[in-house]
C-alpha cells in the first residue's frame, strides 16, 4: 500500500495526554460539525455503487438518503489527522472528509446523521509519544463529550440513538457510554452501538454484559436492542501475532468482544462490502488495479463484490477477532482479492489485521442492522 502514514496509524493502543488552557469548542456553530442534518456537508455525497458479481457482471445499484430517518447516528471518526501538530484543529481536510464518505455517509438512508469534529490525536501526535493516560482520556474526549451534550440538548428530541466508531472514535464513544448512559436516564434512548476497530472487554463466556459496561450486552439478534456490535478483522490467512494490536485482553476473566454482523448469533455468514472504486482506505490508496479482466470503466465512486467475503468470530492463543476469509476464484473475470492490509505486499504489518478497512468489510451489513434496530425500538417506543 502506498502510504507513509502506515506506521502511526493506531487506536487507543497509543497515547493521550489532557490539554490543559484550551478553550472549549463551540459545537452550536455548524463549521464544528462534519455532518449535520438539512444540508449540504461531507455526508451529502454521491453514494451509487457498481455490483461486480462473480461471473463479470456489473450492475448500477443506486442508493437515497431518508430525510424523514426516524432515529440519529453520532458519529466519531478514527485517527487519520494529517495536522503537523498533537492535536489536529478545528478546519476539516480531506483526510477528515475522506474518512466521513469510507464509514458513516451510508448510514443516513437509515438515520439522521451527526458527526462533530473533535481535537483528535494525530498522526504525528502519535509517533512522538512515548507514554501517557489512555486516549480516551483527554481533549480529544472533552470535545466528543462537549458535542454529544450539545446534541442532546438542542437536536435529539427523544429520538433514539446510535452511536458509531471505528479505532480512536470507538475508544472515546467507550468511555462516553460507559460514563454517560450505562445505567442513566438516556440508556431508554440507547438504540446500540458500533465500536468498530477497537478492543471492548466483555467477560469471558458471556454474551453479555462485564468488562466495559455494566447493562450492555453484545447484539444477538437484528430486533435486539440496547446492545453492542464490536469487532476487529483480520484475515484468515493472516490471524493475530503474539504481537497483535487489537483483540487482546490480558485480564483473565475478560475477553475481546466480537459480533459477527453478518451473523450476530453466530456462525460464518457473508460480509457485504463496500469500497472506493479507487481502493481509497481511510489513509493511503493501494496500488490500481481491474476490479473485473478484462478492465473495464466502472461509473460509480464505490464497488461492492457479493459472496467475495465470509467472516466469522474466532480466537488463536492471542485474541479473539473477526476472521475475514477472501473467496478469490482465479477461474473467474472478477478481482480475487482486496486491499486493506498495513505496509506492501512483502511487508505487511501483521498486528493491524484489517483494520484501514475494518468498517468498508461490512458497510452492507451494519447499514441493514442500523434498518432493523431503528423498526424494534420504534415498536418499543411508539410515539
Amino acid at each position: 500500500m502506498k502510504t507513509k502514514l502506515f506506521a502511526a496509524v493506531v487506536a487507543c493502543l497509543c497515547f493521550a495526554t489532557v490539554v490543559v488552557g484550551q478553550e472549549p469548542i463551540d459545537y452550536s456553530d455548524g463549521d464544528a460539525w462534519l455532518c449535520r442534518p438539512g444540508r449540504a456537508d461531507a455526508c451529502a455525497i454521491d453514494l451509487s455503487t457498481t455490483i461486480i458479481a462473480a461471473s463479470g457482471t456489473l450492475t448500477r445499484e443506486e442508493w437515497t438518503a431518508d430525510p424523514d430517518a426516524p432515529i440519529d447516528c453520532f458519529y466519531v471518526y478514527p485517527t487519520v489527522s494529517t495536522d503537523q501538530s498533537e492535536f489536529s484543529d478545528m478546519e476539516a481536510n480531506e483526510a477528515e472528509l475522506n474518512v466521513v464518505r469510507q464509514q458513516f455517509a451510508r448510514f443516513t438512508s437509515q438515520c439522521r446523521l451527526y458527526a462533530p469534529m473533535y481535537r483528535q490525536v494525530t498522526l504525528q501526535g502519535l509517533r512522538v509519544r512515548t507514554g501517557g493516560t489512555s486516549l480516551a482520556s483527554g481533549l480529544n474526549y472533552q470535545d466528543v463529550l462537549n458535542a454529544w451534550n450539545h446534541y442532546l440538548e438542542n437536536d435529539n428530541g427523544g429520538r433514539g440513538i446510535i452511536l458509531i466508531g471505528h479505532s480512536q472514535g470507538a475508544y472515546i464513544l467507550t468511555e462516553l457510554i460507559r460514563q454517560e448512559i450505562d445505567g442513566r436516564p438516556v440508556q431508554d434512548q440507547f438504540v446500540s452501538a458500533m465500536l468498530l476497530g477497537a478492543t471492548v472487554p466483555v467477560a469471558r463466556g458471556r454474551q453479555a454484559d462485564g468488562g466495559a459496561f455494566r447493562e450492555i450486552p453484545l447484539c444477538t439478534s437484528p430486533s435486539q436492542v440496547g446492545c453492542l456490535v464490536s469487532y476487529v478483522s483480520f484475515r484468515s490467512t493472516i490471524p493475530p501475532p503474539e504481537n497483535t494490536r487489537f483483540g487482546r485482553v490480558d485480564e483473565e476473566a475478560l475477553v475481546a468482544a466480537c459480533t459477527n454482523p453478518a451473523v450476530l448469533d453466530g456462525g460464518n455468514g457473508d460480509l457485504r462490502a463496500y469500497f472506493s472504486t479507487d481502493r481509497q482506505a481511510i489513509v493511503g490508496t493501494s496500488d490500481p488495479g481491474a476490479w473485473v479482466t478484462p478492465d473495464r470503466d466502472i461509473e460509480t465512486p464505490w464497488v461492492s463484490l457479493p459472496g467475495l467475503l465470509t467472516a466469522r468470530c474466532t480466537s488463536n492463543e492471542f485474541a479473539t477477532y473477526l476472521e475475514v476469509t477472501v473467496n478469490g476464484d482465479p477461474a473467474d473475470p472478477r478481482v480475487d482479492d482486496i486491499f486493506g492490509d498495513l505496509g506492501a505486499p512483502g511487508r505487511i504489518a501483521t498486528d493491524w489485521g484489517l483494520h484501514l478497512v475494518d468498517v468498508n468489510l461490512a458497510m452492507g451489513n451494519l447499514v441493514e442492522l442500523v434498518g432493523e434496530q431503528a423498526e424494534a425500538w420504534l415498536d418499543a417506543h411508539p410515539q
